[in-house]
């Protein structure tokens, strides 16, 4: 857009500089010294005409289709401007995305006796304002097709322990996609999904520890991600 609006911009800087330093009255100057036919207007007093360019028909003529040009010159150059503004604001509005994680902590996320959403309290990337760290929860700004991951990480802690933890990707109260372990023999595990979702405006995204399980992650290593594919709207 800037390659169209800096010639508009160069034009108009030369267009007033010719007429400031070259002007109307050079060209009716240089044309009644050569000029043998008869005059266009029956009153043109040449000797006016080399320093009054309203002085001749002809010569007001040619001043009128003078600033008409320069008129239309600016008008077209208001009209790409306001062209460039809408594409900034169409553009900026596709800018959704968004990455957090979870904070490091000696102790484990659970277990509740009702799924609980996990609280992502990092946020590194929030383009959009979709993501809102003090519910954990994902708001579509706008209709489209969206892209999320996360990764469920947790460690038993010691040996002997269970790692028992289940978390869910929920749409709407919909559980969508799910990572989930139950065993005694690993100190620690992790898994990840990626998945596309069409949502409306308004809709919600956010992860959820199953009640009765348990999530122990001390270095952050829990993560939650996603951007707009493609906006469905206009």
């Amino acid at each position: 857009m800037r390659t169209v609006i800096a010639p508009v911009g160069l034009l108009v800087v030369l267009f007033v500089y010719l007429r400031e330093t070259v002007g109307i009255s050079s060209a009716l100057r240089d044309g009644a010294k050569v000029w043998q036919g008869p005059l266009p207007c029956g009153g043109w007093d040449c000797q006016c005409a080399l320093h009054q360019r309203s002085c001749c028909c002809v010569a007001q003529q040619l001043f009128d289709m003078e600033e008409r040009v320069f008129g239309n010159i600016l008008s077209q150059r208001e009209t790409l401007s306001q062209l460039h503004r809408l594409i900034k604001e169409t553009i900026g509005g596709r800018k959704v995305a968004f990455t957090v994680s979870t904070t490091a902590s000696t102790d484990c996320f659970g277990p509740f006796t009702s799924d609980v959403t996990v609280p992502y309290g990092n946020v590194t990337l929030n383009y959009g304002n979709g993501y809102n760290p003090a519910l954990g929860v994902f708001t579509a700004p706008r209709a489209g097709v969206y892209s999320f991951s996360f990764l469920a990480y947790s460690s038993a802690g010691a040996e002997a322990m269970r790692l028992y933890h289940r978390l869910a990707l929920v749409q709407d109260g919909r559980e969508v996609s799910a990572v989930w372990e139950d065993n005694r023999e690993d100190l620690q595990d992790s898994g990840t999904h990626t998945l596309l979702l069409p949502l409306s405006r308004g809709s919600q995204v956010y992860i959820q520890l199953l009640s009765g399980r348990v999530l122990c992650d001390t270095a952050g290593h829990n993560k939650f991600s996603g951007y707009l594919l493609y906006p469905t709207e206009g």
